[in-house]
């Protein structure tokens, strides 16, 4: 048996009413308004020590694809090949390798001139419309994946969520992942686990699904963490302490994004 199964046994999709009623649809994920403070953490993205290259992800795949190296996406007689490799995922995320580094959305921001979240809009592939000026990235930049934290954030995410719940890893908390996630599509059973948050870190590897979950929450419901699958960052919903040192911390990168809440 997979140790995420083990340490995360399924719990009744009922563990969610309280969520619909709070949010709404939870079809991408349960996204809740402040309770009484949120905050945005941002997936993280990476560049290349030789900076972020001339040219982009779309046009090294047409290069690649004219020179025969690689053969045309397809299923079954369907050619995939119609639209722009923008270079952005979907899903689980690792740091890309020795030769990137964390570049920060700040720092893009300062660079480039956007704004890190353009006033109005979620944290999504719409931001940053500049650096990709026909939708996709310099070649040299791995963007933020949809839909999941990246690992270095994830885990760094639980260690601050432990230090601020009442009984810190030993901590019962529930995970929410939805139905786009699972292999199996399921809209009226909804999948759900339950464990300690000290056992957090190894839902990251779940079997069932290449994602972190899209909502996780304690017993006692002092906060939640929101992922949803459309999106570029995790939104978490608490108590002020706790979104003040999610936007304090050197690991993480956070903003508060007032009209989201």
């Amino acid at each position: 048996m997979p140790e995420t199964y083990r340490l995360w046994p399924q719990a009744p999709s009922s563990e969610t009413d309280w969520l619909t009623e709070l949010c709404g649809d939870g079809t991408t994920g349960f996204e809740p308004p402040r309770r009484p403070d949120a905050v945005w953490v941002l997936h993280a993205m990476y560049e290349h020590e030789s900076g972020p290259g001339g040219f982009s992800h779309h046009e090294l795949r047409e290069a690649a694809l004219a020179a025969g190296a690689i053969e045309p996406a397809r299923l079954g007689n369907i050619d995939l090949e119609c639209g722009t490799a923008t270079g952005g995922g979907l899903g689980r995320a690792e740091h890309p390798g020795p030769a990137y580094r964390r570049l920060r959305w700040a720092e893009l921001s300062a660079r480039c001139g956007d704004p890190t979240v353009p006033e109005g809009k979620y944290p999504s592939l719409r931001c940053f419309p500049s650096v990709r000026p026909d939708d996709s990235w310099p070649v040299g930049i791995e963007p933020p994946t949809e839909g999941s934290l990246d690992r270095p954030t994830w885990d760094r995410l639980v260690d601050v969520l432990a230090a601020h719940s009442t009984e810190g890893p030993s901590t019962r908390v529930l995970a929410y992942y939805n139905p786009l996630m699972l292999p199996a599509v399921d809209f009226d059973n909804l999948h759900v686990r339950t464990g300690l948050l000290g056992d957090v870190h190894a839902l990251y590897d779940n079997p069932d699904a290449d994602f972190s979950p899209s909502n996780l929450w304690p017993e006692d419901r002092s906060w939640i963490l929101c992922t949803d699958y459309d999106l570029w960052a995790t939104k978490v919903v608490g108590p002020e302490h706790l979104v003040e040192a999610l936007l304090r911390d050197p690991v993480i990168e956070a903003v508060r994004l007032p009209w989201t809440s």
